[in-house]
């Protein structure tokens, strides 16, 4: 897609596409979420996506200026699907670390689109509201502003990154996985203690916790530094 401004007016298709569907936004963005995580970033093209709809390639221009623009749609729309899936229950360090996991889970479940996306600022709805969702778990359960927008910050990048990094793995073809997994094993695992002591004492804890995401552990720690960092300030820590 190129740069291309079509009034607002008349952006929404009436007709059905050849494969006797109504375009959308939902759809478009639905299609080529499918797209990237079945072909990666080359399938935001203007041409493989309209072959996907069965439509004009030109009528996306009605919903979208270019591909950054859809880009930022399909970002927006990974954390709308976690925020419909996650439900706060007053206690803010459970809420925090519930939409933490469910933010990391799906990005795991979009790994492709995940790492094209994790480092976007989309501006649209639902960004918006996770922002303010998120604020307002911090702030109710009392830290301050200046406290509240840096623990958002730290928490929201960390589980961004990990979510990036942790799909940048999942993405690999499956025979790079498990031969990665096994250099804990074969590597690691016979190093000599005379020459890598600490390596060669920690070594079956490493090949185990080393085939796993850190992710839940990092969750832990940073909400745990919350907590004590609510405390110090006079906030509350129960929930």
């Amino acid at each position: 897609m190129t740069e291309r401004v079509v009034a607002p007016d008349a952006r929404r298709r009436r007709r059905p596409t050849k494969q006797g569907v109504v375009l959308s936004e939902e759809l478009i963005v639905a299609t080529a979420l499918r797209l990237i995580e079945e072909h990666g970033a080359e399938a935001l093209s203007v041409r493989r996506l309209g072959r996907a709809l069965g439509a004009d390639p030109s009528s996306l221009y009605r919903y979208f200026r270019h591909t950054d623009d859809l880009m930022l749609a399909i970002a927006d729309e990974l954390i709308g699907r976690t925020l419909r899936a996650w439900r706060p229950t007053g206690d803010w360090l459970a809420d925090l670390r519930e939409l933490g996991l469910r933010m990391h889970a799906g990005a795991l479940a979009h790994p492709r689109a995940a790492i094209l996306s994790a480092y976007r600022v989309t501006g649209r709805v639902h960004e918006i509201q996770a922002v303010e969702t998120i604020l307002g778990v911090l702030r109710g359960a009392g830290f301050p502003d200046p406290e509240a927008v840096r623990i958002y910050h730290a928490f929201v990048d960390q589980t961004l990154a990990f979510g990036a990094l942790d799909s940048a793995h999942v993405a690999l073809p499956k025979a790079a996985r498990e031969a990665e997994a096994e250099v804990w094993r074969t590597t690691y695992g016979t190093l000599p203690a005379a020459t890598h002591p600490h390596v060669a004492a920690t070594a079956r804890y490493l090949r185990e916790s080393m085939r796993h995401s850190s992710y839940p552990a990092a969750l832990d720690l940073l909400l745990d530094a919350a907590a004590a960092r609510l405390a110090a300030v006079g906030g509350r820590t129960d929930g």
